[in-house]
């Protein structure tokens, strides 16, 4: 776990990162501009409960890809919820809160993550332990309207224009954060992937998947 000093803003960005991309690093730096954090966490998971782990790289090539994709030395990569064993963000949230007194968490996820976190396990009281920043990403922007949490939250929202005190906001308090935006995504760069291995095998040419 990394170390902080009591008073600091503190983002926890947590995922599968398989693999990781610009896409979230665009999420991260944007969580740490605009919420004015003094460190944020790109935690890499085990694994997510709620995804097929067939396709799962390990996790210490999920952890070298995500230091690639890294150049702000306030964002730390790090993977200690294998250490303590842990699936849940609620569990992840309860240790980091209970080992860090005095810092200011706030858990940072991509509107994507925002349309099915009433499956996550024990999500009210996610947001009830922390404040929650949602960044925007493509064909989700409207998922802070429409998605369960959004609708039975709906009264703990703070303005965007707010968001640099939404760490230091009393929970249950969430904003959703506009900007810039990736169309990059770890699934389909996962398809991708094996579209190219499958051209290889068969004899293709492994530059058939170039972009134009």
């Amino acid at each position: 776990m990394p170390h902080v000093e009591k008073g600091m803003a503190v983002g926890l960005f947590g995922g599968s990162f398989n693999p990781p991309h610009a896409g979230h690093a665009l999420v991260a730096e944007t969580a740490l501009r605009r919420l004015e954090l003094d460190q944020l966490w790109w935690i890499v998971s085990p694994g997510n409960p709620l995804k097929d782990h067939s396709g799962l790289a390990t996790l210490r090539e999920r952890i070298a890809l995500s230091l690639a994709c890294v150049t702000d030395p306030r964002i730390k990569v790090t993977a200690f919820e294998a250490g303590y064993h842990i699936r849940y963000t609620a569990d992840t949230v309860d240790l980091v809160r209970q080992r860090n007194p005095g810092v200011h968490f706030v858990w940072i996820m991509g509107a994507d993550s925002l349309r099915t976190f009433h499956r996550w396990e024990r999500w009210r009281r996610i947001a009830h332990s922390v404040p929650i920043a949602v960044i925007d990403r493509p064909g989700s922007t409207l998922s802070f309207l429409s998605s369960t949490m959004a609708k039975a939250f709906d009264h703990a929202r703070i303005d965007e224009a707010d968001a640099p005190l939404l760490a230091r906001t009393r929970p249950p308090a969430w904003t959703f954060i506009h900007g810039p935006r990736s169309s990059l995504s770890s699934t389909a760069l996962r398809a991708q992937a094996q579209r190219k291995e499958v051209r290889i095998r068969t004899g293709g040419e492994a530059g058939d998947d170039a972009p134009s």
